[in-house]
């Protein structure tokens, strides 16, 4: 059986904020800082340490 990796991160991240329990403005802050990292100039250079 194949699970795709957005829906195995996606199951990820619901456990451990329905068992960590940190506050929403910080799960917003890490989402909109990840998308806006992986679309700038630094993409490439984090781009080795994400593989």
């Amino acid at each position: 059986m194949s699970v795709p990796l957005w829906f195995f991160i996606a199951c990820l991240a619901v456990v451990g904020v329905k068992t960590l329990r940190p506050p929403l403005w910080l799960v917003v802050v890490l989402l909109i800082g990840g998308y806006l990292l992986a679309n700038s100039l630094l993409a490439p250079a984090i781009d080795p340490f994400a593989k």
